[in-house]
């Protein structure tokens, strides 16, 4: 069945290539103080939420799949004091997006079967897993920053809503 394994990574790589760019459209208004502000007094910031994503992708697809070397401190992701520019913060996160891709382009049929294990992740069993579950994952923090960048561009006095 290589189609379907064709197909499986042509529309998985897509979907992250689609991500990435919602999340972009969505951060792109925003001031790197804005990316580093939550407005409410409860969850995170769109610049953890990138960090964190960036972690994700590059620890459960690179280190595990990719063989990056990638070592993750997750902790961080969520309590980073330094705040570097979004810009920076951005780049990291294309970066994975552009490793995920290639991963992806580099499964065979069999290597989506092929077994899976990862720290923190004990019911993914197989490639394939991983990155669905991964693809959920990124898209449900994009929601987590569309809602962020709604309120902290409303405070802003513009719109809130990228062309």
């Amino acid at each position: 069945m290589p189609e379907l394994a064709d197909g499986i990574g042509s529309e998985l790589a897509v979907y992250y290539e689609k991500t990435a760019a919602e999340l972009h459209k969505w951060v792109e208004p925003l001031s790197t103080e804005q990316f580093w502000r939550n407005p409410y007094g409860y969850g995170n910031s769109a610049g953890h939420l990138v960090l964190h994503l960036t972690g994700n992708l590059n620890y459960y697809i690179g280190a595990r799949i990719a063989g990056t070397g990638y070592v993750r401190n997750r902790d961080r992701e969520f309590a980073e004091t330094q705040r570097p520019p979004k810009d920076q913060v951005l780049e990291g996160f294309d970066r994975a997006i552009s490793m995920v891709v290639a991963t992806i382009h580099a499964q065979s049929a069999k290597d989506w079967m092929a077994g899976y294990s990862a720290e923190r992740e004990p019911h993914t069993k197989n490639r394939f897993g991983i990155f669905l579950r991964c693809a959920g994952h990124a898209y449900h923090h994009v929601g987590q920053i569309i809602f962020l960048s709604k309120e902290l561009t409303r405070e802003a006095g513009s719109r809130g809503v990228p062309a």
